[in-house]
């Protein structure tokens, strides 16, 4: 009894879900859903080519360099990497006493305590030390960006959906809004204090253009600096930040493939000379009469 009970509530739940279904979907058909400025001109990040892309990617350490540095001089003064310690850059070439350098000449100290009064302070950041963030709290942060959060830079490409290219994409893509975007939707006028980029969700983003100009950074390689060589660097270098491994982890694919591929060779060289014999022996013998 109990069985049927339950048999017949699956199925009256089963009828209600197919109703609901044809209902809205019916619905949809009939009354489909009024277009946006942000379906229209929303754009998708743009391809970029990085060393670590691919199975085989590596990183280009002096490009690491470069991308810290424009990560230091541009993005640094709102945005944490909290997620990253002074001494992991040794990882992208610098050397044990560059790291001390730029562990002590960081423009934001490290939060600490004074050992005599055990009042709140502050101290140089050491190698050990993980980036500090450049506000007190989430309060200060909001408050010094008209109420957005910049968010923390340690996983950003791990984050957002393209990762490296939807970062190049966003910091190169500021732009005016289109006079057909206004003028098919006037209500979509960009508000005060947020700015255009169609590469962002909403289309209308809190922060302003990071990278206003050529030679904004200049690069200690001699590298020559432009917008697009800033953006494409800083880029590579958050791919770092957010998969530190990711070297490792590729040379460890590759080997295990190799094995697997190796390993199979051998199993079936290992059937076909055990199992060959077998296979003669329990073949059926011609039939004498034919």
């Amino acid at each position: 009894m109990i069985r049927k009970l339950a048999f017949l509530v699956g199925i009256a739940f089963a009828g209600v879900l197919l109703l609901s279904l044809f209902v809205n979907l019916k619905s949809f058909i009939t009354d489909p859903p009024a277009p946006t400025a942000e379906s229209i001109f929303h754009r998708e990040a743009k391809e970029l080519e990085l060393a670590s892309n691919g199975p085989f990617g590596k990183y280009d350490r002096q490009q690491l360099q470069r991308g810290f540095q424009v990560y230091k001089e541009v993005c640094a003064a709102c945005h944490s990497l909290k997620l990253v310690a002074f001494r992991d850059l040794r990882e992208i070439g610098y050397s044990e006493a560059e790291v001390k350098a730029i562990a002590n000449q960081w423009s934001t100290e490290v939060p600490s305590i004074n050992p005599e009064t055990g009042e709140p302070a502050t101290r140089k950041a050491l190698p050990a030390d993980y980036f500090p963030s450049p506000y007190a709290n989430e309060t200060a942060a909001r408050a010094a960006n008209n109420n957005a959060l910049p968010p923390d830079f340690s996983l950003i490409t791990k984050a957002r959906e393209g990762g490296a290219a939807y970062v190049h994409s966003l910091v190169t893509g500021y732009a005016s809004q289109p006079a057909e975007m206004l003028k098919q939707f006037p209500d979509a006028k960009t508000p005060n204090g947020l700015h255009y980029n169609p590469y962002f969700a909403n289309l209308n983003i809190a922060m302003p253009p990071p990278l206003v100009a050529d030679g904004q950074v200049t690069y200690a390689d001699g590298t020559k600096s432009t917008v697009e060589q800033n953006a494409k660097d800083v880029s590579a270098f958050l791919v770092w930040t957010a998969e530190p491994k990711l070297e490792a982890r590729h040379a460890t694919g590759i080997t295990v493939l190799i094995f697997l591929l190796i390993a199979t060779i051998l199993a079936y060289l290992s059937y076909q000379n055990i199992w060959a014999e077998a296979k003669r022996k329990v073949a059926p013998k011609p039939d004498a009469t034919h």
